[in-house]
């Protein structure tokens, strides 16, 4: 990931983001940090970037022409496939937040622009600005400490900056709860002791032991985000009566990505944090409900009450513009024409959910090794990188959008199946958690290349600790005889994702 920070003062941002883990993420190429000084493009033979405001008032205004200028040196270079925000800091920005920073870390290039004095000329703002962020409600002299907060709380949740895959997902913050306290040697100080349970070797008890912590931490330090997390675990308990069905909503829930919309009786609708999802539930309804289009009039036709309510209710909650109206999953197929007529989402696709509902390890004899090493028909499994980009982008039947999977590769959640050095196959993660992207060439199909790979990251999303699934396109019938194959549950309906 690229940030690039405008500013009058580089030095501040180098010398306070150099060091650490900052400083070695940038090292090892997780990231990069450039500085950009916006006096280098000022056309005063001083090098001045500011002037007195129209209309009178105290203090001096940054002109237009040196940011613009400065913007342009950064953006002519950052590639048009890449996607990128310019973030203004200002207080009189929107607050920043753990979500806005998840948000962000899933950009390819982020341009700070810092301002100072009485701020900056309005129209260049205009001009190159996507979001206006603020920190706090108070005034710093410069715009540069800000960023550099940002940028440390954004870095911090790119892969391999943190050297743990988990460390990010299990922070303050995390799912509503701040974070249980934590204990290191020696084992008595100031005759405190560390709890007994985190010595006790017991690992399913010191997961319980740290969740009831933070529960009860949250409870008396932030009574706001534990009101969020009590409704989240409501919905949850209610989710879990038709598991397979609402996998992908309890997974939501249990990885603290979701964000709670509205619930009412049956009703649930939650966001992801990270992709902007909808996904939407109405339990009331299993009764085979159908709706009708009158294809005559174009008037829409309802059964029964319970389909206008969830209508009435999704009319309530969702966005009303288009533009800010992202995907939606629905967990009850027959409200496909309600949204094409009510809401304008044109396509669909039906999946069925696949789940592995057992909390042990598949076993992989025959399939790959532990170790990393081929196995006897010259078999092995590993992360991909951007070499193989081009690789995945030819041989993936189902998705060209090379944005996304290149999104997948750099995320650290593609991984390949190796045979004598060649790539034959992949699978991933999509950015919505479930396993997916899977391909093998068909001249290695018949193989248990495919079993190997999806058996490799099953094994590996039970190391992380959440629930694997995956979504099967219907139709699929080869996926979901090997979903079955390897032990893995059918949802008795789909769901289906609508555009």
């Amino acid at each position: 990931m690229n940030f690039h920070i405008l500013t009058l003062f580089p030095e501040m941002v180098n010398n306070g983001l150099n060091t650490s883990i900052i400083g070695r993420a940038m090292e090892q190429g997780h990231i990069s940090i450039e500085s950009v000084n916006i006096r280098d493009f000022s056309t005063n033979k001083h090098k001045k970037t500011d002037d007195y405001p129209y209309g009178g008032g105290a203090g001096m205004l940054m002109q237009a022409q040196p940011v613009f200028d400065a913007y342009q040196s950064v953006a002519k270079d950052i590639p048009r496939e890449h996607k990128k925000r310019v973030i203004y800091v200002t207080p009189q920005g929107y607050p920043f937040t753990q979500k806005m920073a998840e948000n962000l870390a899933q950009n390819d290039d982020l341009i700070f622009l810092c301002g100072h004095y009485e701020g900056i000329d309005e129209r260049v703002l205009e001009e190159i600005v996507t979001d206006y962020v603020s920190i706090g409600d108070y005034v710093l002299t410069g715009g540069e400490l800000a960023a550099m907060v940002m940028v440390d709380a954004i870095a911090r949740l790119v892969p391999g900056v943190l050297h743990n895959e988990i460390s990010a997902e299990t922070e303050s913050f995390h799912g509503e709860l701040l974070e249980y306290p934590q204990y290191s040697r020696p084992e008595v100080w100031h005759e405190k002791s560390v709890p007994d349970v985190l010595l006790s070797g017991n690992q399913k008890k010191i997961d319980a032991w740290r969740l009831e912590q933070s529960i009860i931490r949250t409870k008396e330090r932030r009574p706001d985000l534990y009101k969020k997390y009590s409704i989240l675990q409501e919905c949850k308990t209610v989710l879990m009566k038709q598991k397979l069905l609402h996998i992908d909503m309890i997974e939501l829930i249990n990885r603290g990505r979701a964000v709670y919309i509205a619930k009412e009786k049956g009703k649930i609708l939650l966001q992801d944090k990270i992709t902007g999802i909808y996904q939407y539930t109405d339990l009331d309804l299993e009764k085979n409900l159908k709706c009708i289009q009158n294809t005559e009039n174009k008037e829409y036709i309802l059964e029964n009450s319970f389909v206008l309510e969830s209508i009435l209710f999704l009319k309530k909650y969702l966005p009303i513009k288009k533009s800010e109206r992202p995907c939606i999953i629905l967990h009850q197929p027959c409200f496909i024409e309600a949204l094409q007529l009510e809401f304008g989402y044109i396509e669909s696709l039906k999946c069925y959910q696949a789940v592995y509902t057992q909390k042990n390890s598949l076993s992989i004899a025959g399939l790959y090794r532990t170790d990393g090493k081929e196995t006897k028909e010259g078999v092995k499994i590993q992360q991909l990188t951007l070499e193989h980009l081009a690789f995945v982008l030819e041989n993936y039947h189902y998705m060209s959008d090379v944005a996304y999977l290149r999104a997948c590769i750099v995320s650290g959640n593609m991984y390949g199946a190796f045979l004598q050095g060649k790539p034959v196959g992949f699978i991933g993660i999509h950015d919505d958690g479930s396993i997916g992207i899977l391909e093998v060439l068909e001249q290695y199909r018949r193989r248990k290349i495919g079993k190997a790979l999806e058996t490799y990251m099953i094994n590996l999303v039970l190391q992380l600790g959440w629930i694997p699934y995956g979504q099967v396109i219907e139709g699929n019938e080869s996926s979901i005889k090997m979903q079955a194959d390897l032990g893995l549950y059918l949802s008795k309906t789909p769901i289906v994702w609508m555009w």
